[in-house]
């Protein structure tokens, strides 16, 4: 993980940095600085897509979760997340909440989320990945590039470190 600061990076690069603004991000993972290559998921209020792709080799990876910004149901937690670290992702960013936040803390892995909510999906096989997708109103490609610290999210469609 090498050190970077989000407004650094959005200074040195004005034509390629786009901040997701209007979301109170909160940090919820091990780390509170991450970055990586985008993979994509959409879901509502139903974590199996997460939950399969987290189970697969992530190096270097972040994924980012459009789940329509619900707080009524938990897209991740501490065994999704467990399973993420040892398949060596670098953080998550979801567009809904989390649970198992003292787990989750002690966890070398970024997650950000919406906030927490103790109640589980109900997984149904829904949703999709690997396809854009759209949070406040930013478009998120997979294969782009994402960096997260505490002053915010911003994306770019190449690696700025």
């Amino acid at each position: 993980m090498s050190d970077f600061v989000t407004c650094d990076l959005c200074d040195a690069h004005p034509e390629d940095a786009q901040a997701i603004t209007g979301v109170a991000w909160r940090s919820f993972g091990g780390r509170v600085r991450f970055h990586g290559q985008i993979e994509t998921v959409k879901c509502f209020e139903d974590n199996s897509r997460i939950k399969e792709l987290l189970a697969t080799p992530g190096k270097g990876k972040v994924l980012v979760v459009d789940g329509g910004g619900s707080l009524r149901r938990a897209l991740l937690g501490d065994l999704i997340a467990a399973a993420a670290v040892r398949q060596g992702w670098e953080g998550v960013i979801l567009f809904g909440a989390c649970r198992d936040v003292e787990v989750l803390a002690t966890l070398d892995i970024g997650i950000f989320a919406l906030g927490a909510v103790p109640l589980k999906t109900d997984r149904r096989g829904e949703g999709q990945q690997h396809l854009p997708i759209h949070i406040a109103g930013q478009p998120i490609r997979p294969g782009d590039f994402v960096y997260a610290d505490p002053n915010g999210v911003i994306t770019a469609p190449k690696a700025l470190i």
